[in-house]
C-alpha cells in the first residue's frame, strides 16, 4: 500500500549515538528517509556515500536525511565513522519503521528469519506529508538521487 499523499507513519529509533530520534520532531523541515538493508555492504555503502555527497545541497533546502536500517546503533556507528556519514543513522531493531513503511524485506541473502529493510527512499514535507516515495524491486537497486534531490529541492 503506498503512502504517497498520506501523513508519514511517526516512529521513535536510536541514532547511531544511542539517542531517541523521532521523525514528529523534525516537523518543520523535509525529511528524506533511506531505508537500507544493511551497514557495511556495497550497495548500501554506495547508496548512503552518494546522499553524503548530496546532503550539502539538501541543508540548503531545509531537510533532513536519516538512513534507516535493522542493525544495531553500534554497528551503524561504526558505518558512519566508515563512510563519514555525517546525518543519523537510525536502527530499528524491532522493525517497526520499516513495517510501518511496508519496506521489509524477509528471507534477505537466502537466510530464513532474516528480516531487513528493503531499500527505499520516502519525502517526507514539513507538514508531515509523504510527498515521495520509491521502493526498490529489491535490494540491489539503487534510488534515482536525482529526483529525490529534486523533490527535495522544490
Amino acid at each position: 500500500m503506498s503512502l504517497l499523499g498520506q501523513t508519514a507513519p511517526d516512529f521513535t529509533l536510536f541514532n547511531n549515538k544511542k539517542e531517541a530520534v523521532s521523525l514528529s520532531a523534525a516537523r518543520g523541515k523535509k525529511v528524506v528517509l533511506a531505508f537500507y538493508p544493511a551497514a557495511f555492504t556495497g550497495v548500501c555503502e554506495k547508496e548512503l556515500c552518494t546522499l553524503r555527497d548530496q546532503f550539502a545541497g539538501l541543508e540548503g533546502a531545509n531537510a533532513q536525511v536519516y538512513g534507516v536500517s535493522v542493525d544495531m546503533p553500534f554497528s551503524n556507528n561504526a558505518f558512519a565513522a566508515k563512510t563519514g556519514v555525517s546525518f543519523p543513522l537510525l536502527s530499528d531493531v524491532h522493525r517497526e519503521a520499516t513495517r510501518a513503511y511496508g519496506v521489509s524485506w524477509p528471507n534477505f541473502a537466502g537466510i530464513a528469519g532474516l528480516e531487513v529493510a528493503n531499500r527505499a527512499v520516502f519525502v517526507v514535507d514539513a507538514g508531515g506529508t509523504v510527498v515521495y516515495e520509491w521502493i526498490a524491486p529489491n535490494p540491489g537497486v539503487e534510488p534515482d538521487y536525482a529526483a529525490v534531490q529534486a523533490v527535495v529541492a522544490g
